[in-house]
Order: C-alpha cells, then sequence, then structure tokens
C-alpha cells in the first residue's frame, strides 16, 4: 500500500482490483443494510464480534447488550465492528451435556473466522465452554484476538446468608436427602443463587475459566471478575473494542500470547484460586490448538502453590467480594511477588505480564484474597493421579475439608492412605436408581464409582462425578465419599472427587473392569488410586471385556455420531483428534480460495 500500512486481509475481499468482478460481487451485498463502499475499501479493520448470548445462553446473554459498549469502543479506535452469532452453549440447558458443544462451537467459530472478511475478533464468554471453544479457535486460526467476559452475577443470598450458585445445588440436595427441607425450599434455595445477569458467582468452571484467559493473557486485566451488572463491565467492554483495533494493527496474534509461559501462569492461577477441574481439559484444548506442549502431568507444577482465593466452593465469599478486593491481577500480584509466575509472558496489551501489573496494588481485603505467606491452606494445586485403573485422572485439593482429610487422609498409621470397597455404578441414571437402596451396601468406608460417563462413553463427559453420600450417611454427618469417575464434575462442587479419568471405559480403560466390591487403594503421598488385585485377574477381566463389551448408548444425533468418531479423551483436552493437526491456519494456507 503507498501510505505504507500493512494490507488488511480483509482486503482481499474488499479491495483486490486484481479481480473487480470479484470485489464487487463481495462488496453489493454488505451495503444492503447501510454500510458504504468507502468504510469497506478504507483499509480500516474489519473486526469481529463473535456473540455466544442468547435467549438459550442465560450465563452469556448480557453480550447482546454489552456489544454495543464493544462496537462503539471499535468505531472509536477506527474500526468497523461486524456481530455474528455463535452456536449456543449453556452449561444448565443443553442435554446431554453442554461439552458436547465445546468442540461444535469451536468447529463453526474457525470457519467463520478464516472463511470471512475479518481482521481480528472479540471472543465474548461466560460459560466456561465458550472460554474453551472461542479461544481454541482463535489459536486455530491465529488471528487478532481478544477475550472479553461477561462476569459473574450478583451475589445471591438466602435467608440471609450467602447462596452460591452451583454451590448451593449439592448442599441443598443433603439437606432434601434428609427430609430437612421439602421441594418447595430446595427450588427456592437453588433459584436465589441466581439474582442478576451474569455466570456462576462462585468460583465455579465459569469464574475459572474467565480467570484462565485472564492468566494467559488473552483479556484485559482485570476483565474476568467484574460482575455483569456493574458500570464497569460495559465499560470494559469499551476498552476491549477499542484495543482490538491496535492489536490487529500491531498483527498482535494469539501464537505471540499463547506460549509455554503463558500456560504455566494460568497453572499456578489456577491453584491459587482454587479453581475448577475443567479447567485443565479446556486449557490443555487450547495448548493443542496452538501448538503448545502440555501434558495433563504439567498441572502438577501448580500443586504446592497456596490457596490465596477465599471464594465458594472452596471459601467463604462470592463474586462480587472477588472483584472489590482486586480480582485476579490481585492473586498475579502475589504470585509475582512470591516468584511464582512469568512476568515476561506478552499479553494483549502489548506489554507483558510484568508490566501489566507493576503499578496495580495488592489485595485490601485480605480475607478475600490472602497474601501467599498467609493462605487459606498451603497447597491448593490440582494432583494428577495414576495407578492400575486410569493413566491420568484429576483431584482438586483445595476442597479437601477438613472432616473429609481427617477420615480418610490422616490415619495414624499410614497418613495420606486409605483403603475401601469399590461401589460401582453404570452412569447417572444407575447412581439416582440406587444410591438410597436398602439393596446397596454402602458405608463410611466405600468409595463411589461411576463409569461409562466419559467423552464417548456418554457422550461428551457430564458433570455427574460428585456423587453425594446415601441418605442414611448424610444423616450421620457424612457429607462425602471418595468418588471417582471417567466424567466431570461442575467446579461449583465441593466435592473432593477424583474424575476425568482417561482412558474412559468406554474405550478400554481399567475403569470398565473395576467390580463391586473390589479392594481400592488411595495413596496420596505418591499419587496413585489402585484396585488391590493382580494382575493376571486385571488381564482376565480385560479379556472378558473386550469379548463382549457393554453396549453403549446410542448416538441420539448427528453430531454425538461425529462427536464420538473423533473425539479424544479429557487428559488430553477432549479436542477433536483430526482438528489438531490444523494449526495456524491464515499463515498456513493464505485468504480462502475465491467462491465464484
Amino acid at each position: 500500500m503507498s501510505d505504507g500500512k500493512k494490507r488488511l486481509r480483509s482486503q482481499d475481499w474488499w479491495l483486490d482490483y486484481h479481480e473487480p468482478d470479484m470485489t464487487a460481487l463481495y462488496l453489493e451485498r454488505y451495503l444492503n443494510f447501510g454500510l458504504t463502499r468507502e468504510e469497506l475499501q478504507s483499509g480500516r479493520p474489519i473486526i469481529g464480534i463473535a456473540q455466544t448470548g442468547s435467549d438459550l445462553a442465560p450465563c452469556n446473554r448480557h453480550h447482546i447488550d454489552l456489544a454495543h459498549r464493544v462496537r462503539d469502543g471499535i468505531r472509536d479506535a477506527g474500526g468497523i465492528p461486524f456481530e455474528f452469532p455463535c452456536h449456543p452453549v449453556q452449561e444448565t440447558g443443553k442435554r446431554p451435556t453442554a461439552m458436547l458443544d465445546r468442540n461444535l462451537q469451536y468447529l463453526a467459530l474457525v470457519e467463520v473466522l478464516y472463511g470471512y472478511p475479518l481482521d481480528g475478533v472479540v471472543l465474548t464468554t461466560g460459560c466456561d465452554k465458550t472460554v474453551g471453544a472461542l479461544v481454541m479457535a482463535a489459536a486455530t486460526v491465529d488471528l487478532p484476538a481478544i477475550v472479553l467476559s461477561g462476569g459473574p452475577m450478583l451475589n445471591g443470598y438466602h435467608k440471609g446468608g450467602l447462596a452460591g450458585s452451583g454451590t448451593i445445588v449439592w448442599h441443598a440436595r443433603q439437606l432434601l436427602a434428609k427430609e430437612e427441607i421439602d421441594l418447595a425450599e430446595f427450588m427456592d434455595m437453588v433459584c436465589a443463587s441466581a439474582p442478576s445477569v451474569g455466570h456462576c458467582n462462585t468460583m465455579g468452571t465459569a469464574s475459572s475459566m474467565n480467570a484462565m484467559a485472564e492468566a494467559l493473557g488473552m483479556s484485559l486485566p482485570g476483565c474476568s471478575a467484574i460482575p455483569a451488572p456493574y458500570r464497569e463491565r460495559p465499560q470494559m467492554a469499551y476498552l476491549t473494542g477499542k484495543r482490538i483495533v491496535d492489536m490487529v494493527r500491531e498483527d498482535l496474534k494469539p501464537s505471540k500470547i499463547l506460549t509455554r509461559k503463558a500456560f504455566e501462569n494460568a497453572i499456578s492461577v489456577a491453584a491459587a484460586a482454587g479453581a475448577s477441574t475443567n479447567c485443565p481439559p479446556h486449557v490443555i484444548g487450547i495448548a493443542r490448538h496452538m501448538g503448545v506442549e502440555l501434558d495433563i502431568k504439567d498441572w502438577e507444577m501448580g500443586r504446592d502453590i497456596p490457596l490465596l482465593v477465599n471464594m465458594q466452593p472452596a471459601g467463604e465469599y462470592l463474586g462480587e467480594e472477588f472483584h472489590r478486593a482486586g480480582g485476579v491481577p490481585a492473586v498475579i500480584k502475589e504470585l509475582i511477588k512470591a516468584g511464582r509466575f512469568h512476568t515476561d509472558a506478552l499479553t494483549c496489551t502489548g506489554k507483558t505480564m510484568g508490566e501489566n501489573h507493576e503499578a496495580i496494588p495488592f489485595s485490601a481485603d485480605r480475607n478475600v484474597i490472602r497474601p501467599y505467606e498467609d493462605p487459606l491452606k498451603p497447597e491448593a494445586g490440582f494432583v494428577i493421579m495414576s495407578g492400575n485403573i486410569f493413566d491420568s485422572a484429576v483431584m482438586k485439593t483445595s476442597v479437601i475439608t477438613p472432616e473429609f482429610k481427617a477420615k480418610y487422609l490422616e490415619h495414624s498409621d499410614h497418613p495420606g492412605l486409605f483403603e475401601g470397597r469399590a461401589v460401582v455404578f453404570e452412569g447417572p441414571e444407575d447412581y439416582h436408581n440406587r444410591i438410597d437402596s436398602d439393596e446397596i451396601d454402602i458405608d463410611e468406608d466405600c468409595f463411589l464409582f461411576i463409569r461409562n460417563v466419559g467423552p464417548v462413553g456418554y457422550p461428551g463427559a457430564p458433570e455427574v462425578v460428585n456423587m453425594r453420600p446415601p441418605a442414611k450417611l448424610i444423616e450421620k454427618g457424612i457429607k462425602a465419599l471418595p468418588t471417582i469417575g471417567d466424567g466431570r464434575q461442575s467446579g461449583t462442587s465441593e466435592s473432593p472427587s477424583i474424575l476425568n479419568a482417561s482412558p474412559e471405559s468406554a474405550v478400554g480403560g481399567n475403569l470398565a473392569i473395576i467390580q463391586t466390591g473390589d479392594k481400592v487403594r488411595l495413596d496420596m503421598e505418591k499419587g496413585r488410586l489402585d484396585v488391590l488385585i493382580d494382575a493376571e485377574e486385571i488381564e482376565r477381566r480385560k479379556e472378558a471385556w473386550r469379548r463382549n463389551p457393554p453396549k453403549m448408548p446410542p448416538s441420539q444425533t448427528p453430531w454425538q455420531e461425529i462427536y464420538r468418531r473423533d473425539v479424544g479423551q479429557l487428559a488430553t483436552g477432549a479436542c477433536l483428534e483430526p482438528a489438531v493437526l490444523h494449526l495456524k491456519v491464515i499463515e498456513t494456507h493464505g485468504t480462502p480460495r475465491r467462491n465464484h
């Protein structure tokens, strides 16, 4: 170009006079709702707004309004906004599980970002799956991208106490099982936790994954924790719209931000925040689509990081207090002080993490964000388990209660080691049908297993592993048993489950051969969970399984069939395996072929 500016990829559609017939064809229909040739041929960056909000996705719905401020920011910075819809994803609405739709939303966004005249994109996130899907897609295409989180709901209250979204469900179901509340009060308690627009107000998977986006450097500092109804949220939307235009001019792409150091930073923040066990599959998925090596075992590097954030389910408070205490920037400040954070990692601001946080103060509310040297718990990172039942599984240590620890992990003769009897459920229907049955013998020394709930078997890996004990044990004061499964659980759950077991039972993982009555050993010091049968018996059971594997539920839709065919395991991000072969699509393939 004569002015020395870098040619924008959108100009391959709208300003290519080597093929004037094609340029005219691409232009004419985009003028029919009021845009002008002067705008589209001006060399101004064309910025997409990936709109995840809809009536079907209430956690993200307020992005419909926030997009107006994003547009204002884009325009004021000299860009031209183009808003487009994304496939809806809502954890509490989609059956059999919204995790099915993370990869569908990812695929659809890849096609939009590559196939249309876009120079950059604002990714509107809320539900955790939208963070994973949208950042994975931006990484695959490697187009300048920035995350705008929608923010959590306002605090919920019930009878004068805090009512945290999701977390109150698990508390209320125990009260219902003990018949201390009736169904009407159960509904009232749960609905009290959702008082406004926004996603979960606990450190569930939504707050966790939006914190991951910020820790990775993909959103502006302070973006993730601002509650959805606060005035700072549309202000952040405006600033995000402005920033993406400059990112296009700077050619600041995900590949410059999503480096190995960025992922290590995310692991540190996840530990300090008491984040969800859904973070590893999503973050590993992002890394794989960026071409960065990140193994499930790498999450162990955060194991000794203390719990700093006093937020449900691992702590006491909710999203409003976390934001007022300083949010993710205040957590990063503590990690920098302790030497547990890479300050030279580049971010979407065009500056490093160290530069972004140099002037940010430490939290003024030490009840909500604790100093590194005075944490809520001395170690809060994930433990990556292995053993002869699975190659890997994730255990969230930040939610281990003193009662659970005393019962299962602090035996005087063998601390950190517990042996018990397996009780096996063949999916959530079997669990709900039998958990309170007199025909099943469950005591406080049992492990509860659930299988056939992984990415292939269910399909999609639903959030079902946080199984409550039988009502008869809850009445005795036992709130949690050790639970294990090849599915996931809600980040709002306070259950210290061993989950995301890989390989899953449906593809031949040894979880498939566990039998009710088997003796099982949990060894926290070694990070192992083993069934105490000899190798010959394991092989005999595996051979029997191979000869006559259980019949999986049929795929109910075309997408479920495709998903099952191509999806990997939770340990490797539950990605579509053929998709991870396509890296940096724009750089690799250039502009797509013409359509006429």
